[in-house]
Order: C-alpha cells, then structure tokens, then sequence
C-alpha cells in the first residue's frame, strides 16, 4: 500500500516553475499535497507541469502568476493557493530568488545590490508575512525559505547575493521564535552548488567548478531532488519540535570555504579590480 505522508497538505512553493522549487513542488506532491507553484511567467509553470505529468495518488499541482517583490502580487498567491487546497495553507516554501549583483564591493552597482535584496529578502519577507498567516489561521504549520550557503559562507564577489541570504536566515530565526505560539515551524535551508539552468555556467566546467569541488567533501554537484527531501521533512509530520533552524545541504562545503570566481570575473575587472583599486575620481 502506497503512503502519502503530505496528504491534506495544502502547500504553496514560490520559484516553483523550474530548478530547486519545482523539484520541491513534484516532491510534495508526490507525496501527497496540494501544491501551489508560482512564478511570474504562466507559459513557463504550465509547462512545468505539464513536463512532471500526472500525479499518482491524493496529491496536485496549480499554477498561479506571482511576483514576490509585489506585496499585492503575493497576497493574491496565497489567496489562489488556498482556493487551490480549500482552506488555508499549512506548508509554503519560500524558494524565489536570485541575482544581479556581483563583483567586488568598490565596484558594486547600487540598482543591482537593491534588486537582488529585494528579490530575496524583501519577496521573502512578504512570503512570510501573508503565507506565515495562512499558516496560523490553519491552527499551525511550516514554512522553509531557501536560502544559500553563500549566507554564512564567504563567497567574494557575490555582491548581494550572500548579505541579502544572511538577512534571510535572521528573518526566520526571529519569525520562529514569534510565531511558535501559533505553532508555526520556519525553518531556512542552505543549498550549496545545486544543477540548474541558472548555474550551468558552472556546472558545465571549468576554475569555478573546480573550486567547488575541491571545497566540497562529497565532491559531486547537488541535485533539486536532494533539496527536495530536505523540504519534504520540515513540512511533514516528522518534523513538529523542529524550528528556527538553519540547515546546509551542501556537501560538506560549509566546512572549508566558498568558491572563487576569479577566473570569471577577472576578465572584467582586472586583478586591480578585484582587490578594490578604484581609480580616483578627479571631480570630486
């Protein structure tokens, strides 16, 4: 006899169109819940989902159009994801996220730094304030954000990305110990280099591969579905003592140090650059 284990789980995944969060949305699913997903582009979550197929058992997956950076956006998804499951929700996965800042601090872009914090840790904050809500109206639940190893593991020259993923961690530690009268679990996971489209610049070869690796304990490449389990354990029943943790998946990476991107990132700003050395501005 088959065991679905999130069956009458009514779950929301934002980023669930592709890579980690649709990893996450097939695994929650498969194991029985209503899983929301939802992304910005309708054609790319069907497709999504039309690529996992049919679900076997009590289990289902539904498309909304979302914007995380959008509060009224992410009321709207929580709103559809409940409609979806018929009631509110007692699992969301904060997993939307991402980039565009990167390079050393003296050179760092004020527009990009301010896109990427508010794509990871402002969407995620209204992820949890409206999703977080759901969930004490349900009477408890969990909520995982995906956040990164780049949050407590230096990674130079990611700009953003790891200050905004440690603002992250914090928001859910602080967001555990509030709402565990409501019986609430928030927890963070940290993945290190996972295989996805949006890594594959790395993944395909190369100095930065190869810096992983040898950071990297089990030295392969991580994979959605190794997430994916992860996740599933903290929405499950197995899980209820478990919150205001923040776990790496990653591994072993978190025990020696991040990756360089010199090799990348050299080319585009010098091995001066990469130290700092900005040329003095004769204006001033």
């Amino acid at each position: 006899m088959t065991s679905y284990p999130l069956a009458n789980t009514a779950a929301l995944v934002t980023g669930g169109g592709s890579g980690i969060g649709l990893g996450i949305a097939r695994r929650l699913a498969t194991d029985g819940a209503t899983v929301t997903i939802c992304g910005r582009t309708e054609s790319r979550l069907l497709h999504a989902i039309s690529e996992i197929g049919p679900i076997d058992g009590p289990g289902s997956l539904h498309p909304v159009v979302a914007d995380v950076t959008a509060e009224e956006s992410v009321q709207a998804a929580v709103q559809a994801a409940e409609q979806n499951a018929g009631g509110p929700l007692s699992a969301v996965v904060s997993n939307a996220g991402g980039s565009t800042s990167i390079g050393p601090v003296t050179h760092l872009d004020k527009q990009s730094w301010s896109d990427t914090v508010a794509l990871n840790l402002t969407g995620t904050m209204l992820v949890l304030k409206h999703g977080a809500a759901s969930l004490v109206r349900n009477g408890g639940g969990s909520f995982v954000a995906i956040s990164s190893t780049a949050g407590s593991l230096v990674h130079p020259w990611f700009g953003a990305y790891g200050p905004s993923k440690a603002g992250v961690d914090q928001l859910c530690r602080q967001a555990a110990d509030e709402l565990g009268a409501s019986a609430v679990r928030v927890n963070s996971v940290c993945p290190g280099l996972i295989d996805t489209d949006l890594v594959e610049f790395i993944t395909a070869g190369g100095e930065v591969l190869d810096s992983y690796r040898e950071n990297t304990p089990i030295a392969r490449v991580g994979t959605p579905t190794d997430i994916a389990a992860l996740v599933a354990f903290l929405v499950g029943p197995e899980s209820t003592w478990l919150t205001g943790q923040t776990i790496s998946v990653d591994g072993g990476q978190g025990l020696r140090r991040g990756p360089s991107l010199a090799s990348v990132l050299e080319p585009l700003f010098g091995e001066e650059g990469l130290r700092g050395v900005v040329a003095a501005d004769t204006d001033s």
